[in-house]
């Protein structure tokens, strides 16, 4: 896991060049290196999990491969291990113990083809010195970013740019401004889940490289834009579901558990930041049992639990986490969260998370930083399971699969009453059924869309899938989610540590969603399917709990606290009467604003939605507050 910053044609200024790689040393503290010939300039931040020796130093040549071939990466392959036994039956030679050596094989030997072999997460940049172009590409959904920019540099060349993050190019600019897309990434209503494959960003003359694409640059042609191609959709690869729903549960054992051996292997210390849900324990719990199967390439010193506690607050559930670390006789940690402890650096926050939250990420952030401290640089964790398989708020789609089927309608609706923290009478849930039924046919006699659509909803195999999982493929694979692994790759990377995802192994992906909705959901319980197949390795007590609480930041209680009692609402109230704030110009219905804010504070509402469009509405001002940290070349 690391940071890589590239410019092609080659800087002139290599001292500058190397100030803006720093610019995101965190994402790698452990080694840097920078290459520079009269065609490029490579740079690259190291944080060291895979050959930890001097043998994985990036940039990196390919030196079996005659030297044609330079890269820079970000991300692991996790199945390296494979295709480097697979590349030495063709006649290829390794000199190193890394992954990076790997891709350059892989690359010479199938060319772009070689990402739909790679398993895991990845941006990367290769050159070839041969052809004097630029390989540049994404994994399948995201979990690694990549930034680009066209620029002139200083003796007025036409340089393109790419980075990890967006402030390694912020030098680059003649001025950092906010793009046409600024206030419509910044509304309350997108700020979840805009999408993440469009290529516009915040600023102005900074684009986001696609996930799912890869692109080629010649610097002899005139491009002011890279032109992708897509290498992957989930469609293309769906499989049949299988004969029963007991078949289906062992082949989701089967890959989940395959999905977490592949991402034990390191030659650095494993965590895992467990919440006590079905997810992150789930994860542990098979770390836990391939361990007692054996470990052979995997590390065997995994066994660090690491929980987020936030005491008196509805989003306290570190008892769960406590059942499961017991049940598998591993100790774990537990974390205290004080949003005071790094609240002194939320501006600075702001500069390296580069986006807009629609939450408080300091309990995030919190976390993973306490994890770094005790010595551990990766983290195996639950995330993409809930857009997988379980929807959030989606299910009720789920009722239009049911074919007008009485047992299957009562078993849904129970099933999604089930998951609220206060469950509604028999005759309140047939009634919100009943509703949604009919508001949703008013919408089709009209002709006005239900549910999310998909820009793949024209793709033969879209049709395949149920309405509920065309719904879980938009948030999975367009919205929600790609959101949520941008974040977590700051949360994780501002402290140098390395997040690794087992339900977003492609395999498990491209199965779930082949399956049909009842085997996602039903029987009084989400996520059915990963209950059942992890019932004999999760404790009973979490596996079968139905209220999801979430990872999130107390927000409410943060705000009605005061300092005295670790709490913020002197900042929100100082904030909501700043005449800086009242006056700026990335504050939208200020005076709204500074109501609502008023209201929490001082009691008069409780509401987490009402505190999560406090929090959004002043992301912008905080975001624009944030470039003061950003560099200026000499």
């Amino acid at each position: 896991m690391c940071g890589i910053l590239g410019t092609v044609p080659t800087t002139n200024d290599k001292e500058a060049f190397l100030q803006a790689l720093n610019t995101f040393s965190y994402r790698g503290p452990d080694d840097f290196g920078v290459y520079h010939d009269q065609d490029i300039s490579f740079g690259h931040r190291r944080l060291a999990i895979i050959d930890t020796s001097l043998d994985g130093h990036q940039p990196m040549s390919y030196a079996c491969g005659g030297g044609r071939y330079t890269i820079v990466f970000n991300g692991e392959i996790y199945n390296f291990l494979e295709l480097r036994e697979e590349l030495k039956l063709k006649g290829y030679e390794f000199r190193t113990q890394s992954d990076t050596e790997v891709i350059l094989a892989s690359y010479d030997c199938w060319g772009e083809q070689c990402l739909s072999k790679f398993n895991g997460m990845w941006a990367l940049a290769i050159w070839d010195h041969r052809k004097k172009h630029l390989f540049l590409a994404r994994d399948r959904f995201g979990k690694k970013p990549l930034f680009y920019a066209f620029i002139q540099d200083s003796q007025g060349r036409d340089l393109l740019i790419f980075a990890s993050e967006m402030k390694a190019i912020y030098p680059y600019l003649k001025e950092i401004k906010p793009s046409q897309y600024f206030d419509n990434m910044s509304d309350v209503r997108y700020i979840f889940s805009y999408d993440q494959q469009k290529d516009h960003t915040l600023v102005e003359g900074i684009y986001r490289f696609p996930y799912s694409h890869y692109a080629y640059y010649a610097p002899h042609k005139s491009q002011q834009r890279l032109e992708y191609k897509r290498y992957y959709c989930i469609l293309d690869y769906l499989v049949d579901s299988p004969r029963c729903y007991n078949e289906a549960v062992e082949i989701f054992r089967e890959l989940f558990l395959d999905s977490v051996r592949l991402r034990m292997r390191s030659d650095v210390a494993i965590g895992t930041a467990l919440s006590g849900g079905v997810d992150s324990s789930s994860t542990i719990c098979a770390m836990a049992y391939l361990a007692k199967q054996g470990l052979k390439m995997e590390t065997k010193d995994w066994q660090h639990a690491f929980v987020a506690c936030f005491k008196d607050t509805p989003q306290e559930e570190s008892h769960y986490a406590k059942d499961v670390v017991d049940y598998i006789g591993v100790g774990a940690t537990f974390l205290d969260i004080n949003p005071l402890d790094n609240w002194d650096k939320l501006e600075y926050y702001f500069y390296c998370l580069e986006d807009l939250y629609g939450r408080i990420p300091l309990a995030q952030i919190s976390t993973y930083q306490a994890i770094k401290k005790h010595g551990v640089s990766v983290t195996l964790d639950g995330h993409g399971c809930d857009e997988l398989v379980c929807g959030y708020g989606h299910l009720i789609y789920a009722l239009w699969d049911c074919k007008f089927n009485p047992l299957k309608i009562y078993d849904l609706l129970n099933t999604t009453n089930q998951t609220l923290a206060h469950p509604l009478s028999r005759t309140k849930i047939v009634r919100n059924g009943t509703s949604f039924i009919l508001k949703s046919l008013i919408k089709k006699i009209i002709g006005k869309e239900i549910g999310l659509a998909s820009k793949d909803s024209s793709h033969p195999n879209f049709q395949r899938m149920d309405f509920f999982t065309q719904q879980l493929y938009v948030i999975f694979y367009e919205t929600l989610l790609p959101v949520i692994l941008r974040d977590y790759d700051r949360y994780s990377m501002i402290n140098s540590l390395e997040i690794r995802m087992p339900f977003m192994d492609h395999r498990l992906v491209e199965f779930l969603f082949s399956l049909p909705f009842d085997y996602k959901n039903g029987h009084g319980y989400t996520k059915r399917i990963v209950r059942d197949s992890m019932d004999q390795l999760v404790p009973r007590s979490v596996i079968r709990r139905k209220h999801k609480i979430g990872f999130n930041s107390p927000m409410v209680q943060w705000m009605q606290r005061d300092r005295a009692h670790n709490g913020l609402r002197e900042y929100f109230l100082d904030l909501a009467h700043s005449q800086d704030f009242l006056q700026s110009c990335f504050v939208k219905n200020p005076q709204y604003i500074q109501e609502a804010i008023t209201r929490i504070c001082n009691g008069q509402e409780n509401s987490f939605h009402l505190a999560e469009e406090i929090w959004c509405a002043i992301n912008p001002y905080l975001w624009h507050k944030s470039l003061r940290y950003a560099i200026k070349l000499n």
